[in-house]
Order: structure tokens, then C-alpha cells, then sequence
């Protein structure tokens, strides 16, 4: 008997680690792009509740995983997708009792930062981009176009505010001043839930929650981040040389689907969709010096 529970053993540690029960498997979810942007050109993959929730139940369902490990790569985009991907991940960690380990990448900066403190643990390369705890509103004025351009243009509502900050007119004080205000909850709303996960490694300083951000180096002294690392390196130093990564993707849709589906009716149509998705997507990405 024991010369056979030995052969055994033997022939256990001779198979690869995917094949092995005792082997310890951490599921990993890519998080990457700007949040909330539909996208064209990836194959309709955006981050956004819809779109990773499948691939973040898949992973926290893996039973024997010690871990969940979260990659996030992103500048931000819509707070409320922010909120809501950061919310399931905390409702998932705490249903499943599993510890969540982010790990940034180019960058956690913004909305990509909020779902970055979803993480029990935070890991970032030394030169990644992190923080950026703010709310911004970027447009345009052209009055001064339109004027020139001899445009007449001809608006007609039922509620004397429903053309607030109209591109197209002046800008008047109380519009701005209902915007800022607006700005200043979504801004609340973020501080609370940094302070909520990071509180007690924070240090203090008056610029945190500025807007401003910092490299992943940084962040450690601010109390952002937890420690620098990268993903392999940390899960083999907690897990054992053998530990096993495994990616769950989003579902994906199809490029024809994307192209000829309800929201894009024609294929001129998606190409001026896709053209305005990488401005947009390279102006919060170039906001980042990246």
C-alpha cells in the first residue's frame, strides 16, 4: 500500500497543472478600455455593467479558487458603469467570500480607479497611471460659427431649461452653476468610496482628490495602491509556484452584428461610429499622457 500511494504521487506531480485537483486556479477578469463607450472596432466588448457581469459570475463560481484576480486597464468614462462594475464585484467577493486582487496596468485613473478599490488588495507596475478622483465636463461653443456660417437654427421646447448648455448658445450662469453642482455629487459619490476601501492607507494629503494622478510608485506612498507587482509574480509569491491563471473573458459580439445591427444600420454608419469611438476613446486615454 504505501509503495502504490507513492507511485501515486509520483505520477500526480508529473502532470501539468491544469490537470492536477490540488493545483490552486485563480480566475482573472480583463478590465480594459474606456468605461461605459460602446465600441465598433473590439468586437462590441465595452466596460460596462453588461458586458463583464457574465464574465465576473463565471469567475467568482469557480469554486476552489483561493482568489479572483482583477485586471484593470483603464482612464475612466461613465461613473454610473463605474459604480455599477464595482458594486458587483464587491456583491460577488462578499456572496462567494472570495478576496478580490486588482492589478492596474496602463492605468486606474478616473472610473477605472473606482473599480480598481473594488480590490481587497491593489497592485500596480511602477509606472502605471493611478488616481485621477474627479468628475470632468468637456464641450464645445459654437456661436460664434454658426453666426458666421449665416445658420439659422431653430430649436422649440416644452420646458424653458431643456436647451441647457446648448453648444449652440451662450453659455448662462445658471446652466453652469447646475452643472458644477451635479459634478460635485457624482465627485462625492467617489470620495465616499475610496474613503470606504482605502481610508485607513491613505495618507493625507490635500491633492488626493483633486483630479490629479500619478504613477503607480506614487501611489503606494499615497495609500492608492497597495504594493508594486505584477500579476504572475503575485499570485505565485501567495499561491505556490504552480498556481494556475486563468482568463474568463466577456462575451464577445460579432463585428457583422456591430455593423448591422440595430444601433448601426449601414456600414458608412459604422465606420463614422468607429472614427468618433477613437477620438473619444484617444482623448481620455491622451488626458493620461498615454
Amino acid at each position: 500500500m504505501p509503495k502504490s500511494t507513492s507511485l501515486i504521487e509520483r505520477l500526480k506531480a508529473r502532470l501539468p497543472a491544469w490537470a492536477r485537483r490540488d493545483a490552486p486556479v485563480v480566475p482573472v477578469v480583463r478590465l480594459s478600455g474606456p468605461i461605459g463607450m460602446p465600441s465598433t472596432l473590439n468586437g462590441g466588448v465595452t466596460l460596462s455593467i453588461a458586458a463583464v457581469a457574465g464574465a465576473l459570475d463565471r469567475a467568482f463560481a469557480v469554486e476552489r479558487a483561493p482568489a479572483v484576480a482583477i485586471i484593470v486597464n483603464s482612464p475612466g468614462g461613465s461613473a454610473v458603469q463605474s459604480r455599477l462594475i464595482y458594486q458587483r464585484i464587491r456583491l460577488l467577493a462578499e456572496d462567494k467570500e472570495k478576496p478580490v486582487l486588482v492589478f492596474v496596468e496602463d492605468a486606474a485613473a478616473s472610473g477605472g480607479y473606482m473599480i480598481a478599490c473594488a480590490g481587497d488588495e491593489i497592485i500596480a507596475d511602477p509606472s502605471s497611471i493611478v488616481g485621477s478622483i474627479g468628475v470632468v465636463s468637456a464641450s464645445f461653443g459654437f456661436t460664434g460659427l454658426i453666426d458666421k456660417l449665416g445658420v439659422d437654427r431653430r430649436v422649440h421646447t416644452a420646458g424653458e431649461r431643456k436647451v441647457t448648455l446648448d453648444p449652440f448658445q451662450p453659455e448662462k450662469p445658471d446652466d453652469i452653476a447646475h452643472l458644477l453642482a451635479i459634478q460635485a455629487e457624482v465627485h462625492d459619490t467617489f470620495v465616499e468610496i475610496v474613503r470606504e476601501r482605502r481610508g485607513h492607507r491613505l495618507t493625507p494629503s490635500e491633492e488626493t482628490f483633486s483630479g490629479l494622478f500619478w504613477t503607480g510608485k506614487r501611489g503606494v506612498e499615497l495609500g492608492l495602491v497597495d504594493r508594486l507587482g505584477d500579476l504572475r509574480g503575485v499570485l505565485r509569491e501567495k499561491y505556490g509556484d504552480e498556481v494556475l491563471p486563468v482568463l474568463v473573458n466577456p462575451e464577445r459580439i460579432s463585428l457583422l452584428k456591430r455593423l448591422f445591427g440595430a444601433d448601426v444600420t449601414s456600414f458608412a454608419g459604422a465606420t463614422v461610429a468607429a472614427a468618433a469611438e477613437t477620438v473619444e476613446a484617444r482623448a481620455l486615454w491622451s488626458r493620461l499622457g498615454l
